[in-house]
């Protein structure tokens, strides 16, 4: 499998899983409903492993452009590669999020709350303010790769399979994801990933969701600029104290 269609699968994965768990959640109807947050970020951290498993021995499993961006301005992977990585990560996120409505239709259509459907598809923040909402961003990706450099370095493993470990070494990025959910995620709904967020924002826009609200687009920026912001930093401290 080349490393384009690893991040294509390994993205869709993810967000199948990952949104798949939050319409579970949040959607009337379903056994899962009302489930509450350790749920949701259980299930989101698991969904992480199930996509790092699919798209590691290929790709590296990025699934997100911030942790390719991070990598690339680290100087731990090409900066050549990064488009053809970050637009199959943005088409796997929206195939997930096509798949999450196929398989929950029955449930949008018995589902009022307008807030519910599109948390199905992508973030909001608690309480709305741009820069609280924007610095919760960023702190949370800054954590996410600041701590995949430590997984990826030469230490641990190969080049493609950035742990070296098999599945197995898709644990720690797992439990790095659900602590980020637990401690840091309420504020935001924790993106900490451009794909993940931006496109099933704009599958929300195409797909006929059965009386679904606006896709709030004069906050979609924030994740999206956010987790760009948080990897950069994250690789700027890196590169500082490794020197």
């Amino acid at each position: 499998m080349s490393a384009f269609s690893a991040e294509i699968l390994g993205t869709m994965f993810m967000i199948l899983l990952g949104n798949g768990v939050v319409a579970n959640v949040v959607l009337t109807g379903t056994k899962g409903n009302n489930g509450g947050w350790i749920v949701i970020t259980t299930a989101w951290a698991l969904a992480v492993f199930v996509g790092v498993v699919i798209a590691g021995p290929y790709s590296g499993a990025h699934l997100n452009p911030a942790v390719t961006i991070g990598l690339a301005a680290a100087g731990k992977f090409s900066w050549a590669d990064a488009p053809a990585y970050i637009a199959a990560q943005f088409i796997g996120a929206m195939l997930g999020s096509f798949l999450v409505w196929l398989l929950f239709k029955d449930f949008y259509k018995g589902t009022e709350d307008k807030g519910a459907k599109q948390a199905t598809f992508f973030t909001a923040p608690a309480i709305p303010n741009t820069v609280s909402n924007l610095i919760s961003e960023i702190i949370g990706t800054f954590v996410l790769i600041f701590v995949i450099f430590h997984f990826t370095d030469a230490s641990f493993g190969s080049d493609k399979s950035p742990i070296g470990l098999g599945s197995v070494g898709a644990l720690p990025v797992t439990f790095l994801v659900w602590v980020i959910g637990l401690s840091l995620g309420g504020t935001t709904g924790y993106a900490i990933n451009p794909a993940r967020d931006l496109g099933p924002r704009i599958m929300h826009a195409i797909l006929p969701v059965a009386g679904k609200g606006g896709n709030n687009w004069s906050y979609a920026w924030i994740p999206v600029i956010g987790p760009i912001v948080g990897s950069v930093l994250a690789a700027l401290l890196y590169f500082c104290i490794k020197i």
